[in-house]
């Protein structure tokens, strides 16, 4: 009988250490959750000229939207195809905000991501990064860490089919020449305490995950008004010291 007994307290008190370190574990998982998707305020700053990403739209747009994002990454690819165009259109095209590119290659845990940036940055040395950006993306599965351990052969196809010249491609492609630019740009989003991919940085905001038009379009259009107000209050002051 007492045998039982402390078998059974054994038992309990080994359930108990479980049912702590499980518990223990999901505080820790949601924790890191809610911080890893926080919106956080940032500093926002000039980005140093070898970090210069790569631009779409009008320099002078009141508004920057900036991307921090991987080519191998599966939520990049999932904005790149399905909300970008939205943004492009309707936000870019309209003279709304500018958007700029930075690579963050996630090299520990995708082997093909530095190959797809280098392939990305010699493209544009032909005047066709975002044209490289949309095939990469639109074909992610193919060239994949998963799929293949010789991305340059799907790389080499896209180059040809959006026009480029691929013997000078190639070569570009082969030096690694724009190796610093890609690694520049990443330490770019190290400097801002970039945490995960995609992340985007509108007016004063820093916002994690892949991010849907109407959420996008509401921090641009409240970066706007920031501006707007800041220009008014210096208009006010200067007027005021005449």
């Amino acid at each position: 009988m007492v045998k039982e007994q402390r078998a059974q307290s054994t038992k309990q008190f080994y359930l108990a250490l479980v049912a702590i370190a499980v518990i223990g574990a999901l505080l820790i998982w949601r924790t890191a959750g809610k911080a890893n998707s926080r919106v956080v305020a940032v500093d926002v700053k000039a980005t140093p000229a070898q970090a210069e990403g790569y631009l779409m739209g009008n320099p002078d747009a009141p508004v920057q939207i900036m991307e921090f994002a991987d080519f191998e990454c599966p939520a990049c690819g999932q904005f790149a195809t399905i909300t970008e165009p939205d943004v492009r259109k309707r936000i870019v095209e309209a003279g709304l905000a500018s958007y700029r590119f930075f690579d963050f290659p996630l090299t520990e845990i995708h082997k093909n991501t530095l190959a797809a940036s280098n392939a990305a940055a010699c493209a544009s040395d032909q005047g066709k990064f975002w044209e490289m950006h949309d095939q990469l993306y639109q074909h992610q599965p193919a060239w994949s860490t998963e799929a293949t351990t010789d991305p340059k052969k799907f790389f080499e196809r896209y180059a040809g089919q959006i026009g480029l010249d691929v013997s000078t491609w190639s070569k570009c492609y082969d030096d690694e020449r724009h190796l610093q630019r890609i690694m520049s740009n990443r330490a770019e989003g190290e400097r801002r305490n970039v945490r995960q991919t995609p992340t985007f940085i509108i007016g004063t905001k820093m916002i994690p995950g892949s991010l849907p038009y109407d959420m996008i379009r509401a921090y641009v259009d409240t970066a706007a008004a920031q501006v707007a107000r800041g220009a008014a209050t210096a208009d006010s002051g200067a007027k005021g010291g005449q």
